[in-house]
């Protein structure tokens, strides 16, 4: 099996790592990830089966996040079922996460796409994608 094209690692730079772990960590850790190194201004997620996720807060970073600015707009996880999308979009709110498009949901993305979309505390944006 080859691994060209998969997903080695995603680096999110984050002004508040205290909030990124209260919030991202949770998220991953419900998405199986585990924190598997930290040091002063930062830390790892790793997950067994699509690499890992970094919280950084270093001194590079300039500005803050803007979702809607030209760059990356989104991440998407495979959260499992419509019953696991469902607890987690229940859940977010009080983990530092707000439903985005909750007029739509769990249809934002089409009538035939299941999922929630999620923006944390910094305007992150997450989509947690049911698996059919």
């Amino acid at each position: 099996m080859t691994r060209t094209g998969a997903l080695h690692h995603l680096e999110l730079w984050v002004g508040d790592l205290a909030a990124a772990e209260r919030e991202w960590g949770w998220l991953l850790g419900e998405l199986g990830y585990v924190c598997s190194d930290r040091w002063r201004d930062g830390q790892s997620w790793r997950h067994e089966a699509s690499g890992y996720v970094v919280l950084e807060a270093g001194s590079d970073r300039s500005g803050e996040h803007d979702r809607l600015r030209a760059g990356m707009n989104h991440v998407a996880f495979w959260a499992g079922g419509r019953a696991d999308v469902d607890r987690l979009a229940a859940e977010a709110s009080a983990r530092g996460w707000r439903l985005l498009f909750a007029d739509r949901h769990p249809h934002a993305g089409g009538p035939d796409h299941y999922a929630a979309f999620l923006e944390n505390g910094e305007g992150f944006e997450v989509e947690l994608v049911a698996e059919r």
